[in-house]
């Protein structure tokens, strides 16, 4: 497709994952903490979202970087497409950024961990793409995925593109490897240019979601599972809890 000047379609693509554990007492749930805070660092965040930047073949023109007490980080980059000129230039690229949303409080002892990520660029280059890196970066138990495209540019005719690329469903920018492990829902609004996919996972291996020193039975785990399978079903189709 031959565009007219610069393309300036907006393509916004966001995510939450979530991570799932099930503290029986109060040292598991403080050593979840400690894996939390080490693991997904404000620092630890942001390499992540400098792979993502080298994926979308964008600058970084400013990082922010901020650890919370007692736990939970955020992180933003502005871009731009040329180095050295300084955060005051055009960003053309936009921004990226990530926030972590620790959910500790949960009195039936199943704990989680979100982290949302916003991408937003201007130009050819879809950030859908940046979608299998961010998979291998997150052990994640249950995803939502939202892609949006907004804007128009023009062809050499003068005639309004709204849409540069073809896209019929988010899960064509995901791994198979990846995909087999997750049950999938599609929503698609082709003509309104908005795609969401959610992943539920459904390999999931019991002994991974306890503290490996836990000395619960086999059937008290089957209670526990039932339960953590209630909640990210809840999260899954958007069900308020009993």
């Amino acid at each position: 497709m031959q565009i007219s000047g610069f393309n300036n379609l907006k393509k916004a693509l966001s995510f939450s994952f979530y991570d799932f554990v099930i503290a029986t007492n109060e040292q598991d749930k403080l050593s979840y903490i400690e894996y939390i805070n080490s693991h997904y660092s404000a620092q630890m965040i942001s390499e992540l979202l400098q792979k993502i930047v080298d994926i979308i073949e964008a600058e970084v023109l400013h990082v922010s970087l901020q650890d919370y007490e007692p736990y939970g980080a955020s992180s933003m980059i502005l871009l731009g497409d040329i180095k050295g000129l300084g955060v005051d230039m055009h960003l053309d690229k936009s921004h990226i950024t990530a926030h972590t949303y620790p959910d500790f409080d949960n009195e039936n002892g199943i704990l989680s961990f979100r982290v949302d990520i916003e991408l937003s660029t201007c130009g050819e280059i879809t950030p859908l793409s940046s979608l299998n890196t961010i998979f291998d970066f997150f052990d994640t138990d249950l995803v939502t995925i939202d892609y949006m495209v907004r804007g128009f540019t023009r062809n050499q005719e003068g005639q309004h593109i709204y849409m540069d690329h073809t896209v019929n469903s988010i899960q064509e920018y995901i791994n198979e490897n990846i995909l087999k492990s997750y049950k999938t829902k599609d929503l698609i609004l082709q003509n309104d240019n908005i795609w969401q996919l959610k992943l539920l996972r459904t390999d999931m291996k019991t002994d991974e979601y306890f503290s490996p020193n836990t000395s619960l039975q086999e059937k008290e785990k089957t209670t526990y599972m039932k339960e953590l399978n209630a909640e990210m079903l809840s999260i899954f189709n958007g069900w308020r809890t009993p």
